[in-house]
């Protein structure tokens, strides 16, 4: 099987998008098939025009000159389609999956239409409902209907769709997609990239004053809907009841401007440590000092329809997990067993529930061995991957390949 994946970015850059798809592409290849990558002009200015990174082949598109939307993102899709055909020529491969946002469906439906590969689309997120949640856009503007329109044609239009989680699939069927057609391809972590974790840094406990802290710490960026503004309110009840409680924020955003007055002009401002972005090779000396990880997200469309990665990647590494009560977070975490919930946009019940699990240290074992077996047996890679199969075949052999080609070679002789 030879599955060829648009993709809007990838290695080497980091981000949650990026570290989903080397997963699922490092498991294709385990599992034997063979993969390569389309990256959007969004990928920026590449080395080369074709790089191999991590064993993964990937076809660099070339920025197209910059526009004023839309005719940006058409741009976009015409330099993405254009570059995956020269990737399907040297390529040949069975099926083409494009992974979201729509505007890589968009070419992916191009690139169907002139080669006659089947496509699936992959939704991790409802573009337009991200960029409310990244404050880029409006709920119900006309840029917002619009991108849903376009989100609903491209699901209508493809043979077969994935989606990251049951809030997605649910969306998409009252829409009127076809429930047969949508599977299910759940977050889930490489665990061969998390073993054991490393032992507590001390300089760097020292150096950020934390040697003796019940540490609740946060790594990743700083959007709006992720709710640390919450979470640094909640400090002064927290530090009343826990004296020793600090927050360690890792990370950078639009929000990082704001929190950091913010934290500056909190009661508990002594308790609070925002150090910014550090370098990807020192995110784990941090991870280290902390002894839970909290995900306050804001309750909202995005939320509640979309499961985070990095509480998975926190349980596998046997850390504590305290998150809000939001439709995505429920998807990963059984409150009290694999983790805390705690109610949305409540700084107080947040505090709350976080002061009660630092006072539970006799339970924290359980915890962690709970979370890093759901992790193991529900979200492992190694077995998520196996989702796609069955919808692969069934295009696959739907599809005379041979045809398919001579069709192609006499389109473009």
């Amino acid at each position: 099987m030879r599955i060829l994946h648009l993709l809007d970015h990838g290695l080497p850059l980091h981000s949650g998008y990026t570290f989903r798809t080397r997963a699922i592409l490092k498991a294709m290849q385990a599992r034997g098939w063979t993969v390569a990558a389309v990256t959007s002009a969004r990928q920026g200015e590449s080395a080369a025009p074709f790089e191999t990174i991590d064993g993964i082949d990937f076809y660099r598109t070339t920025p197209p000159p910059r526009r004023p939307s839309p005719l940006g993102e058409w741009q976009e899709v015409a330099a993405l389609t254009a570059r995956g055909a020269e990737a399907i020529e040297a390529f040949r491969p069975d099926i083409i999956h494009a992974h979201s946002p729509v505007l890589t469906a968009l070419a992916g439906l191009r690139l169907r239409r002139r080669f006659g590969l089947p496509l699936v689309y992959e939704i991790r997120a409802f573009w337009e409902d991200a960029r409310v949640g990244n404050g880029q856009r409006r709920e119900g503007s006309l840029h917002y209907r619009l991108t849903r329109a376009l989100e609903s044609h491209a699901v209508r239009r493809a043979d077969a769709v994935a989606v990251i989680c049951e809030g997605l699939r649910g969306d998409l069927i009252a829409r009127g997609a076809a429930p047969e057609k949508i599977i299910v391809s759940p977050n889930g972590v490489d665990l061969s990239l998390f073993g054991a974790p490393p032992p507590p840094d001390t300089a760097l406990a020292a150096e950020l004053d934390l040697i003796g802290a019940e540490t609740i710490g946060f790594i990743g960026s700083f959007y709006d809907y992720e709710g640390l503004d919450d979470l640094i309110a909640a400090m002064p009840a927290l530090v009343a009841r826990r004296p020793q409680a600090r927050l360690l924020l890792v990370g950078g955003g639009p929000m990082e401007v704001a929190l950091r007055a913010q934290a500056v002009a909190s009661a508990a401002a002594h308790a609070i440590r925002l150090v910014g972005r550090v370098p990807h090779s020192a995110v784990e000396r941090y991870y280290a000092l902390i002894d839970v990880l909290a995900y306050p997200r804001k309750k909202m469309r995005l939320t509640d329809l979309v499961t985070p990665l990095k509480p998975l990647e926190a349980m596998a590494q046997r850390r504590l997990v305290a998150a809000s009560d939001v439709g995505g977070h429920r998807e990963l975490i059984a409150n009290g067993v694999t983790g805390t919930l705690f109610p949305p946009d409540d700084p107080a019940a947040m505090a709350t529930a976080l002061a009660d699990l630092l006072a539970d240290r006799a339970n924290w074992p359980a915890r962690r061995d709970a979370g890093r077996d759901f992790v193991e047996n529900e979200r492992n890679w190694a077995v998520n991957v196996g989702r796609y199969a069955p919808i692969y075949q069934k295009l696959s052999d739907r599809r005379d390949r041979i045809g398919a080609w001579k069709g192609f070679s006499a389109a473009n002789a």
